[in-house]
């Protein structure tokens, strides 16, 4: 498949998600669940779970499920992130962020039940048993304490300091990296591949997140508003630690370069037919939203 047809999967298969709430008493809390999870985006980590399946020799539409519970876990992640007690965001996706709209206490309860919603996801999931266990437990650690959550933590607590590469990566690989990871490693898993080919996931993930998140620095001082669709500067503006001010435009464009060499090496050793996760990797280099 290509990636219009497998968006155009995904999104058929997250439209369905709480779809008949409406005449439930907490229909409100559905709304505000999916007034997120349907603002559309690039939907990259679902199309990963998918695609590392495809490439196992797996079976997506059984996987389907378990990619739509990336997908959920990633929309909770925005939603909490945008809170003000975080990044306090007014815009996500180019649309006011979910606090703006249904307020901070339905927004953090939108956020929570996703994050429920999400394993229901996987563990639904038309797999064998042990599959959708493996499934579910890399997606646990993906947003755990060393994970996302844990990521989030350093990132406040380390507030206000001047970091190293090191530190700022210690960051990112938990914030952005680790979902990432578990994305590409659940499709492995849903397609029963084997331990060389999980750990091979896991570095392409791994090199594609901390692309990922370099490039976003960049969009956040070479981009528009229009064009991200959330608000530009503020890492500027509020001294964050960047890979930007790490390391300058030609810095960051030299880091991408060798990590998605690095990425394409290693899916070309452990898989065939990459075409698609090779070509994603240049696509997302070159973004500009």
């Amino acid at each position: 498949m290509n990636e219009k047809e497998y968006k155009q999967l995904i999104e058929s298969a997250l439209e369905k998600t709480l779809a008949n709430a409406g005449g439930l008493p907490q229909a409100g809390l559905a709304e505000a669940m999916r007034y997120s999870l349907l603002a559309g985006g690039k939907r990259i980590r679902p199309m990963l779970t998918l695609e590392f399946c495809r490439v196992c020799g797996g079976d997506i539409n059984a996987a389907l499920p378990v990619a739509c519970g990336v997908e959920m876990l990633h929309t909770y992640s925005l939603i909490h992130d945008d809170l003000p007690c975080m990044d306090n965001d007014d815009l996500r996706r180019g649309r006011p962020t979910n606090h703006k709209v249904y307020g901070e206490c339905v927004a953090m309860l939108a956020g929570d039940a996703l994050q429920a919603q999400a394993f229901y996801s996987v563990l639904s999931a038309e797999l064998p048993a042990d599959r959708r266990a493996a499934c579910a437990q890399i997606l646990a650690s993906a947003v755990g304490f060393d994970g996302m959550c844990g990521g989030q933590y350093l990132d406040m607590l380390w507030e206000g300091r001047k970091l190293n590469e090191q530190e700022l990566s210690e960051i990112n690989s938990r914030k952005t990296g680790a979902l990432l990871v578990a994305a590409c490693q659940m499709g492995v898993a849903a397609a029963g591949g084997t331990e060389s080919q999980l750990a091979a996931a896991g570095h392409y993930g791994a090199a594609l997140g901390l692309a990922f998140q370099i490039r976003d620095d960049m969009l956040d001082v070479l981009s528009t508003t229009e064009e991200l669709g959330k608000p530009i500067g503020s890492d500027v503006q509020e001294n964050k630690n960047t890979y930007m001010a790490l390391k300058g435009e030609d810095g960051c464009k030299k880091t991408i370069e060798r990590l998605n060499a690095c990425a394409k090496d290693i899916i070309g050793e452990a898989f065939e037919d990459t075409g698609f996760l090779c070509a994603l990797v240049d696509e997302l280099a070159e973004r500009t939203k």
